[in-house]
């Protein structure tokens, strides 16, 4: 079980970012990141939004795990354009 956060949802509201986007990352990411500080951060292109890469990040120290932020990573863009 995920919990949304309340700067989640202003994140989404804010950036113009569907929840559906959001849990399509978290079930099918296309990288997932695990960071030392207790979070994971899903990576996932939304094609649907101009092919722009969405990160979600994930408290997994918290029981249940929070869903913390999201947002469009413009540096992703830039690096995965480079290695194709």
């Amino acid at each position: 079980m995920l919990i949304y956060t309340e700067h989640l949802k202003e994140m989404l509201q804010e950036r113009d970012i569907a929840e559906k986007w959001v849990e399509e990352t978290m079930l099918s990411p296309d990288h997932i990141f695990e960071n030392k500080d207790g979070t994971s951060h899903y990576i996932k292109q939304i094609v649907e939004y101009d092919s722009r890469w969405l990160r979600v990040v994930i408290n997994k120290r918290s029981l249940p795990h929070r869903v913390v932020t999201a947002f469009f990573d413009r540096r992703l863009r830039k690096i995965y354009a480079n290695k194709s």
